[in-house]
């Protein structure tokens, strides 16, 4: 098996969390490493390295990989990103660049928080806990819907929510999903129910939020929605902030004091400002961005594309390429045009699959 000629890109602070000594060893028993991991401001000032690199090993805080960029490395065949989110070039997959990212290994953890805040909520575990530390008693429990026979709404099913589905299989809880992309025999496959946006906010006594901030979902949910759900349900948001009108959940929060929110994320700005009234309001409970990998997690991630790089290597199917149907509606997108990415979602059918 000849060996790849390769280069690490990672920034200093996350390098070791994700490529752990585990992780290294491994790329190296395929790999030559051509030169000092890189971050993007040192691989902009020693681009030499670049040019017979073969294999790039990125992870938070990649350089971007545009068109530029990617003329700096003429022998380039592969991109293992031991992250979620990447910017490609538009011309990525012409030049024969195989590009594969850990977004599945990072699903899990958030599926795993996002599991145990729907069974803490649908106890109404934050809003009880907060009345019992007010009054100094224990309060009337009855009134949560629990975890029998209750709704989840689910928005968007990327691999965040699949991995999510994959966890809330052992309960007896009802799933309602929105994702415009899923077919109906998908729907029946997963053991969900198609809903529109409007319907799941209304029935869901607990909706999640697991959609990719793209120009077309920024702000898609709104007052309605969010004033909409029924007495007692809780939102959760491990998405980003930007899809969520925050002002108008805001207004909802204040008027709706029976409604929980459990934000992991915000804003614009995250974290938000310190007079927010994110921070004020009962009702709201914010997490510091936790959901995704952190500590030990990462290594999972690395690990990821330790096993992405043997499948190459052997000439076998890659397990997480990004490949060019799959970016039209994830945050993999290409550089192009918000006005032409919207266009060709919309020339979509509500059947297509993503």
């Amino acid at each position: 098996m000849r060996r790849l000629r390769g280069l690490f890109l990672a920034d200093d602070s996350t390098f070791e969390l994700v490529y752990g000594p585990g992780e290294q060893r491994a790329i190296a028993e395929y790999v030559d490493i051509v030169g000092p991991r890189q971050t993007v401001d040192s691989i902009a000032h020693n681009p030499q390295y670049l040019q017979s690199v073969e294999a790039i090993f990125s992870s938070w805080t990649p350089p971007r990989f545009d068109d530029s960029f990617l003329d700096k490395t003429p022998n380039l065949r592969a991109i293992f990103h031991a992250a979620g989110f990447l910017d490609i070039a538009d011309s990525t997959m012409q030049r024969g660049i195989v590009v594969t990212t850990a977004r599945v290994a990072n699903s899990q953890p958030v599926a795993e928080y996002t599991l145990a805040t729907i069974l803490f909520s649908l106890k109404h575990g934050w809003q009880l806990a907060r009345q019992t530390r007010e009054r100094r008693t224990f309060v009337e429990r009855n009134g949560a819907p629990g975890c029998y026979g209750t709704t989840v709404g689910i928005v968007s099913m990327g691999a965040i929510a699949r991995s999510l589905l994959k966890l809330l299989a052992p309960f007896d809880l009802n799933v309602v999903l929105y994702d415009p992309f899923l077919t109906a025999a998908e729907a029946v496959e997963l053991g969900v129910e198609r809903v529109s946006l409007d319907e799941l906010f209304r029935r869901a006594d607990v909706v999640s939020l697991h959609t990719p901030l793209l120009p077309e979902t920024q702000g898609m949910i709104v007052y309605n929605h969010l004033a909409s759900m029924k007495r007692g349900a809780t939102f959760i948001n491990t998405a980003r902030g930007a899809i969520v009108r925050e002002d108008d959940m805001i207004k909802v929060a204040w008027q709706r004091p029976d409604l929980q929110f459990v934000l992991d994320v915000t804003g614009p700005p995250e974290p938000p400002v310190p007079d927010s009234p994110l921070f004020q309001l009962p009702n709201v409970v914010l997490t510091p961005h936790i959901a995704g990998s952190a500590g030990a997690e990462c290594r999972r991630m690395g690990r990821h594309m330790v096993e992405e790089l043997e499948r190459f290597l052997e000439g076998k199917p890659l397990k997480w390429e990004i490949r060019p149907r799959s970016v039209q509606v994830t945050v993999n997108r290409p550089f192009v045009s918000a006005a032409s990415a919207v266009a060709s979602l919309l020339s979509q059918s509500f059947e297509d699959t993503p």
